[in-house]
């Protein structure tokens, strides 16, 4: 592989001013586009030695056939081009933006005649003003119907309104009091504007000089005697506070806000989006991206504001946006929404109060999202299918793989080495097969996984034997006999073998394949930090797209083995901690019980002096000595008789 790209700038031929880059393929298509503040520093680091990228900037690199630079005069001039750039090229190696779901919203169509409020998922009528999105439908439709108590604005359709208007009789919302526009009669068009600018008045931040105005008029009512009159403001008010109850305040009432929570791995992120009106939650979003290159948080940060607020109106941009991390150019972004709102705004972390306790909820909901979108992916039939074909083709295997075993590691800093074996069939976890392997003394990771898949491949053997050998199970695990003519579970053979690890991993499973003469087994492995697939014996791994089938599935099956082995290893050493602990003499379960809790586990008691034994209750000098001298490997004291206490000698070490 060459070390230089042919289209590499020449020296000192990219300026040191800001300004955007784009790098296109050779069909001229653009593939990426990044603002600079220094394009002279930045470009060189795409133009690194081809072995120092991280890989997925490499491929978008050796994809791209030139690059070119527009230098502009200032920082977020650079912000507002990339922006406008990426809106019009689409580039695919931005980070791309799809909705969890389609909320639906309330929208004010301010554009028409006689404005109507009305629930729709398409952000794209003209003029419309829009709240929410709102999580639930229903939960619009509540609020639209209380808010048409206090704010009679038009809710028919166009076609009902031009109707009634050109027929003088009011459309059937209007005959029984759900519309009250102009064609119910009763306002004029003027008189029904002044309305509805109320109505976005409240909706935009819960405006309490409504509330008090309502209180007001029906408090003079009832001492008008006027009860009529005071009922029906009395109504009103209850609708006011009906949907204020309805959005919890969650800030102070004079806080507008945006506050971002994201969850986010090696390819993707999930962005929860609260947007806080007058103290109160107002709308929630959720929303999914594809990262192509590998970017930091602070970079993701600056591209989802540039893209929630790049179209938006200077009204929906608010004083303050609460983000989990600051982006590198949060200066420029502030100057960026500045221009944008009107007036002066903020870019803050989250840090303490409310504020912090809002952003971790948003965080919660932002990894339960990514959750749920990569186990969509796998749990929907053609999804699987595709994921076991895309899996098939990128490995060069004859046939699908429909029994694929992942295995992985676990250990406590070299001690109680565990390994897991997850199975899944036609793209599904099979938990009935999933096994755990006690190493007993390994080397490293390597030794471990050669150890594992020597001692599962030797059931294949034994299988084709007729043996009806049990598997390797974990200490204390019951171990189901079977039937003799019966073929264990654990004798099918998997079409392919996956390893959590890059290339050393790979070699040793590969070493296992050859020793037990089971060399037609596929085999791979996934190297976490990248997320690049190993094969044998090859010298570059092979790259899935971000957003294949394939991609989301092996990912699956490695973060099912990482989660069954740290599962079988830490009971394994809570066993261990307790079976330790229960060889002191005099030492029962319930101060077993205590000395956990009080100490935690067993290294933070090793470390601890017989003063500190002493202090928890219920352990006298004597049993604090006697506890301190085992877990030290020390031998006890002689009892006075000239001979040592009949101890057994596996207690007298840790």
């Amino acid at each position: 592989m060459a070390t230089q790209l042919a289209y590499k700038p020449r020296p000192g031929e990219v300026p040191t001013d800001p300004g955007v880059y784009r790098f296109r393929d050779a069909q001229g298509r653009v593939l990426y586009v990044g603002k600079a503040k220094n394009l002279r520093q930045r470009l060189s680091n795409y133009f690194a030695p081809l072995h120092t990228l991280h890989e997925r900037t490499r491929r978008m690199v050796t994809t791209a056939a030139s690059v070119e630079w527009t230098v502009v005069p200032t920082d977020v001039d650079s912000l507002q081009l990339e922006y406008q750039w990426i809106k019009e090229f689409d580039p695919p190696f931005n980070v791309r933006y799809r909705d969890d779901k389609s909320y639906p919203f309330m929208a004010i169509t301010l554009g028409d005649e006689a404005p109507r409020v009305m629930v729709t998922r398409n952000r794209r009528i003209p003029g419309a003003k829009y709240f929410g999105p709102y999580p639930k439908i229903w939960a619009v439709h509540d609020t639209i119907d209380l808010m048409i108590k206090v704010f009679p604005i038009r809710t028919c359709s166009d076609s009902s309104y031009k109707r009634a208007m050109q027929t003088g009789r009011p459309c059937f919302p209007g005959q029984i009091g759900k519309c009250g526009g102009p064609c119910s009669h009763r306002v004029t068009i003027e008189e029904h504007r002044a309305i509805v600018n109320d109505f976005v008045a409240f909706m935009n931040g819960g405006d309490e000089r409504f509330t008090r105005d309502l209180t007001a008029r029906m408090k003079a009512a009832a001492a008008a005697m006027d009860y009529e009159q005071a009922a029906v403001l009395r109504d009103k008010l209850a609708s006011i506070e009906a949907v204020l109850n309805k959005s919890a305040l969650v800030l102070p009432e004079d806080v507008d806000a945006d506050l971002f929570g994201i969850a986010e791995d090696e390819l993707s992120a999930a962005v929860q989006h609260f947007v806080i009106r007058g103290g109160r939650v107002r709308g929630v979003s959720s929303t999914i991206i594809d990262k192509e290159l590998d970017i930091s948080g602070g970079d993701l940060v600056d591209q989802i504001l540039q893209r929630v607020y790049g179209d938006a109106a200077a009204a929906d941009v608010p004083r303050r946006v609460l983000v989990p991390v600051l982006p590198p150019d949060a200066d420029d972004l502030e100057q960026w929404l500045r221009a944008r709102r009107g007036r002066a705004v903020e870019i803050a972390v989250a840090h303490r109060g409310q504020r912090a306790e809002l952003l971790r909820n948003a965080t919660l909901n932002a990894q339960q999202a990514l959750l749920r979108h990569k186990t969509r992916r796998t749990s929907d039939y053609a999804a699987r299918t595709q994921a076991l074909g895309d899996l098939q083709e990128a490995l060069g295997m004859d046939e699908a793989p429909l029994r694929i075993e992942c295995y992985d590691i676990s250990h406590l800093q070299g001690t109680n080495v565990v390994g897991s074996m997850v199975v899944f069939e036609d793209g599904l976890p099979r938990k009935d097969q999933y096994r755990s392997f006690s190493i007993a003394e390994t080397t490293d990771d390597t030794d471990s996984i050669h150890q594992v898949l020597t001692r599962r491949l030797a059931h294949l053997d034994r299988a084709d034997e007729g043996e009806a050998a049990a598997p390797d199970v974990a200490d204390g695990d019951a171990v189901v006999e079977t039937e003799p003519k019966r073929r264990p579970r654990f004798a099918y053979p998997p079409q392919l073998l996956i390893v959590d690890g890059g290339r050393p991993q790979v070699e040793a499973a590969a070493r296992a394949l050859r020793e037990s003469g089971h060399e037609e087994i596929a085999l791979c492995g996934i190297a976490k930090r990248l997320e690049e697939i190993w094969l044998p014996d090859d010298d570059f791994p092979v790259i899935l797209p971000r957003t294949s089938e394939a991609l989301y599935l092996v990912q699956r099956l490695r973060d099912e083995a990482h989660r069954f082995a740290i599962s079988h290893q830490r009971r394994r050493r809570k066993r261990d901690i307790r079976s330790v602990l229960s060889e002191v003499p005099g030492l029962g379960e319930s101060r077993i019980k205590a000395l956990l809790r009080h100490f935690g586990s067993v290294s933070a008691l090793r470390g601890a002096t017989v003063e500190q034994i002493v202090e928890l209750p219920g352990i006298g000098p004597k049993l604090a000595e006697t506890i301190h001298r085992h877990l030290q490997g020390e031998p006890a004291p002689s009892d006075g008789t000239g001979e040592e206490p009949d101890i057994p000698a596996e207690a007298s070490t840790a």
